[in-house]
Parts: structure tokens; C-alpha cells; sequence
């Protein structure tokens, strides 16, 4: 009875290690990280690296004249958990809102306590720190207490930012800046057969490109009075 006993757990506790084994393998097989590019995405979520991939970003003048004020109170929804922007709203987690642009950044919003991060930054909210902030408040103010990751979206900011602005501030917007000059084209090489410089057939070109000898009748008067003797 005692040998049957043994020979049972002898193996169970073989089948526990071939399962502890294979679980160990399977685990370095399948090991799952979280992949460098979200398959869809997750709001309140930053892309590690920054957003964007290095794209080139789109300065807020050049969005604010077609941002919708509708658009941008329906963006602003996801803020209200924390935030008012009506007139005589009270603060929350996060401070009123309203008549926020133009004010001095992190100061009166009766008495709310700003971070110091925030109170350091200095200057007045305009258009571009509030892009910036709405963009990333954790790069904008480093050691912010608002957890609120950013808006990728530079459109969804504009139109929060035409929004915000209509709620007391009615700043006027900023003027777009001047789109930039084309760039040069690189010279292109001349077709083969054609000169470089006038682009004509190059055996044409060679009058325009030879140097006459010395004593050639063109440069040299005395070489053609010579020229017209001998031909007497």
C-alpha cells in the first residue's frame, strides 16, 4: 500500500514540474511587451516618444480661423470632471476656466491652489502656451499636479481653445502666419548633346565657346591686311 502511496506522488509531483516547465517556456515564448504603435487608440493615452512620430507641428494660428466653437465644447467635455468655464462656475479639481486667456498663468481663479510648477511657468495664457499646455500639461509644466495626458488631436485643441476663448476671453486670433517660400529646386543637368549653360545643341554652341588663335583675322587687323595681299 505504501509503495502504491509513493508511487502516486512520485508522479504527481513529476507531473507539477513538467507543468511548472512548460508554463516557464511558454512564458519566455510568448512574452508580451506593449507594442511601439497602438493598434487603436486610447483616450487620456501619449504615445511614448511624443505624438506625432517627429511630425512636423502645425502652428495653432493656421487652425484657430476654422476651428468650430460647438466642436470644441463637445471636446471640452472630457475636461468637465474637473473643470467649469461658465461664468461664476465654481472650481473643482481643477480650477473655473472661464476668461482664462489673457490671465496670468497659475494665479487668481479665486484662490485655487495652483502647483508651483505651474505658478513658475510666468507670462499670461495666450494662444500658443494654451496649445502647448492642452498639448502635453506635463512637458508644459513639469512637476504639474493635472494628470490629464494631452490632446493629440491639433484640431480637436484649436477648436477647445476657440471655445474657451468665446467663455469670457474673446481674444482676437492670432493672424496665420505667412506660408513659406517653396523651396529651390536643385539645378537640373543639361540633356545629353546640349550645352550646360545655353541649353543649345552643343556643336551649334561652339562659336559661342572657342577661343580664337592668335592670329586669327577676328583679333588681329594686321593678319587680314596680310590675308587680303597674298589673295591680289
Amino acid at each position: 500500500m505504501d509503495n502504491r502511496i509513493n508511487t502516486i506522488a512520485g508522479w504527481t509531483l513529476a507531473a507539477c514540474g513538467v507543468a511548472l516547465g512548460l508554463s516557464i517556456v511558454g512564458g519566455m515564448a510568448f512574452h508580451s511587451e506593449r507594442p511601439e504603435k497602438l493598434g487603436y487608440a486610447i483616450e487620456g493615452v501619449e504615445a511614448e516618444g511624443g505624438a506625432g512620430g517627429g511630425a512636423a507641428e502645425v502652428p495653432i494660428a493656421t487652425l484657430l480661423p476654422t476651428a468650430d466653437v460647438a466642436k470644441g465644447a463637445e471636446v471640452f467635455k472630457k475636461c468637465a470632471a474637473c473643470h467649469t468655464a461658465t461664468q461664476g462656475g465654481a472650481n473643482g479639481i481643477g480650477p473655473n476656466l472661464y476668461a482664462t486667456l489673457g490671465e496670468p498663468i497659475g494665479q487668481g481663479k479665486g484662490g485655487f491652489a495652483f502647483s508651483d510648477a505651474l505658478k513658475g511657468v510666468g507670462g499670461n495664457w495666450d494662444f500658443d502656451k494654451m496649445n502647448a499646455w492642452l498639448t502635453s500639461p506635463r512637458k508644459f509644466a513639469p512637476g504639474t499636479k493635472m494628470t490629464f495626458a494631452g490632446l493629440g488631436n491639433p484640431q480637436d485643441r484649436a477648436n477647445v481653445i476657440a471655445y474657451l476663448n468665446s467663455q469670457g476671453s474673446n481674444l482676437p486670433l492670432p493672424a496665420a502666419p505667412a506660408a513659406g517660400a517653396a523651396p529651390a529646386k536643385p539645378d537640373a543637368k543639361a540633356p545629353e548633346g546640349k550645352d550646360s549653360v545655353t541649353n543649345t545643341d552643343a556643336v551649334n554652341n561652339l562659336a559661342n565657346t572657342g577661343t580664337p588663335a592668335s592670329g586669327a583675322p577676328s583679333i588681329d587687323p594686321n593678319a587680314a591686311k596680310e590675308g587680303a595681299k597674298a589673295g591680289k
